[in-house]
């Protein structure tokens, strides 16, 4: 009796196939799998829950709204990519920034290719197909890279093989890692580039390193000037090119604290000789921004 029942959902097609509890399909062995995995198909939003590991913690608010105004015109062209969870229950492997668009727009379904994936295999696409944008600054870039290797525990030849990047090139990235947080904050902000990171690297004191980072913003410095301005700092024996620092007045440290704890952001001062400086509260996107400028507005 059940096989009968089993040889006529497979004849209701593929709509049948994913509606039916009794027919579900766990893994790729079972029947009917090759007429669902690999294939799209259209998935209810409801039904598709965010990726835990989705390498990308923060979306571009700016960038979404523009994506869900071509999906009112034109719909999804490129289908997301999802694991099957359990019946009915599926996980976005890639393409959130199309799920959360289409969400925006008020679609019900989306267009979806279905994977059968345990949690390291999701991982793993999930970080490779991050690797593989174009939009991504190096650190971002950087850092998938050392959670295939912390995580999936693949070597760098195994990464090349996967990503289709060569093994200098992904060691390369994995370098930039060893510059002060600061110099990857503003690698990952667009004021650096990745030029400029190898660069960097090259010094091994960190206080340095931020002497010519600030060297760098302040003078706009081309990739070149800055790989000769670290030659320079090499050349003449590794001398600290750092200028005394002012030192923090006990009314700034207290007072950057409760700042930060009325903004809900780490807040950074910066100190001139003359005691004057400037306050720095950092944003993580246009919804933030907002909530930092009503929390001023307030103030006033």
């Amino acid at each position: 009796m059940a096989k009968a029942t089993k040889k006529q959902a497979l004849g209701r097609g593929l709509s049948a196939l994913l509606n039916d509890p009794e027919n579900d399909i766990k893994s790729a062995e079972d029947k009917g799998a090759d007429k669902v995995v690999g294939n799209i198909v259209e998935l209810d939003l409801t039904a598709v829950e965010v990726n835990p590991f989705q390498p990308r913690s923060s979306f571009n608010e700016e960038a979404l709204k523009e994506l869900a105004s071509s999906i009112r015109e034109l719909g999804v062209i490129q289908p997301i990519t999802v694991r099957k969870l359990s019946f009915g229950k599926y996980q976005l492997v890639s393409g959130e920034r199309r799920f959360r668009a289409s969400k925006i727009v008020g679609l019900e379904k989306i267009p979806a290719y279905i994977r059968i994936a345990n949690d390291q295999e999701s991982l793993e696409m999930a970080l490779v197909e991050n690797i593989q944008r174009e939009d991504l600054d190096p650190i971002e870039i950087a850092l998938s890279y050392q959670r295939l290797i912390d995580e999936i525990n693949l070597t760098q030849e195994q990464m090349s093989d996967r990503v289709g990047k060569n093994r200098s090139t992904i060691a390369n990235y994995l370098r930039l890692l060893k510059l002060d947080p600061i110099i990857q904050t503003g690698m990952r902000d667009g004021f650096l580039s990745m030029g400029h990171g190898r660069a960097l690297i090259n010094i091994e004191n960190t206080s340095d390193q931020l002497d010519i980072y600030e060297k760098i913003i302040g003078n706009s410095l081309s990739v070149r000037a800055t790989e000769t301005l670290v030659k320079n700092y090499k050349a003449d024996g590794n001398k600290s090119v750092s200028s005394p620092k002012p030192k923090v007045p006990d009314f700034v440290k207290h007072g950057k604290k409760e700042i930060a704890n009325h903004f809900g952001a780490k807040v950074d001062v910066k100190l001139a000789k003359k005691g004057n400086g400037r306050l720095i509260i950092p944003f993580s996107s246009e919804e933030d921004f907002k909530r930092i400028q009503k929390l001023i507005q307030g103030a006033e």
